[in-house]
């Protein structure tokens, strides 16, 4: 058993031993899914959008996901609202720019975020990350059309400027924070089928970084996580809509020692 493997064991036992309350901002097409995906997983989620009641709640979380798939004014400033609160009470910060890249609102909203706030995770598709990095990314809507390779290529010195680590999910997945790079080999082709697959991604790092100070080590055991429960899932399913719900019942199923037997991560070293 590698060292990643048994790591991710021990942060998905720590949190289903403490349940920690997961603080997020998200977008209306995925919240009940990622709501029961953190339930699945063991952590506890809670959707509070209003500006009035951000920094309250988030002072009682374990992290907080900043989701801008469906952005509007008052969104934004009870992100950025929620994201200041947290940056000065040291909570982890995942922020997913959901089709950064594809339009001016959504790119200057990550954009912000990262500047206003200490954001520990970029968690997005190839096409986003490269947003960020003020490239040519390609976008369709919100799909990436970029590779992994592509954004891997610019990823390291990216996740250095930004001062935070990058998650960039695809058919293989790269974490890396411009020192440390890993890649978690896992899921299934029905994955991006369902909408709030990658959002569910998300909401889990946020989960693990709770109960795992290291934002390379969380994001990989969380995406490791549910690589495997995506391939079990995948093999039960007849299509999209069986596999959601398989995607649940694998996520709620799948124990430590599972983890640390099937997941697939590795370190990748540059000369």
């Amino acid at each position: 058993m590698s060292d990643f493997a048994r790591k991710a064991a021990d942060n998905l036992r720590a949190l289903r031993q403490t349940k920690p309350l997961i603080h997020n901002i998200t977008n209306f097409v995925v919240m009940n899914y990622t709501a029961n995906a953190l339930l699945a997983c063991g952590a506890s989620p809670v959707m509070a959008h209003a500006e009035n009641e951000v920094e309250e709640m988030v002072a009682y979380a374990g992290a907080l996901v900043l989701n801008i798939g469906t952005l509007t004014d008052v969104w934004v400033a009870a992100m950025l609202k929620a994201g200041r609160r947290a940056t000065a009470l040291g909570k982890p910060i995942i922020l997913d720019p959901v089709g950064s890249g594809a339009t001016t609102l959504r790119t200057e909203t990550a954009k912000s975020i990262l500047a206003w706030t200490k954001v520990s995770v970029v968690r997005g598709n190839a096409s986003e990350i490269l947003s960020l990095a003020g490239q040519n990314a390609a976008t369709k809507g919100v799909d990436s059309t970029d590779s992994i390779e592509d954004a891997a290529k610019a990823a390291g010195a990216l996740a250095r400027e930004l001062g935070t680590t990058l998650a960039i999910t695809g058919p293989t997945d790269l974490v890396t924070d411009g020192r440390r790079t890993l890649v978690i080999e896992g899921g299934h082709s029905l994955m991006p089928c369902v909408t709030g697959t990658g959002c569910s991604a998300t909401a889990l790092v946020g989960a693990f970084h709770a109960v795992d100070p290291d934002p390379v080590s969380a994001a990989a055991s969380a995406l490791a996580f549910l690589g495997v429960a995506g391939e079990r899932a995948g093999a039960l399913a007849a299509g999209p809509g069986s596999f959601q719900i398989h995607l649940l019942d694998a996520l709620f199923n799948l124990t430590p020692e599972d983890l640390a037997r099937e997941c697939r991560i590795r370190e990748e070293h540059h000369a």
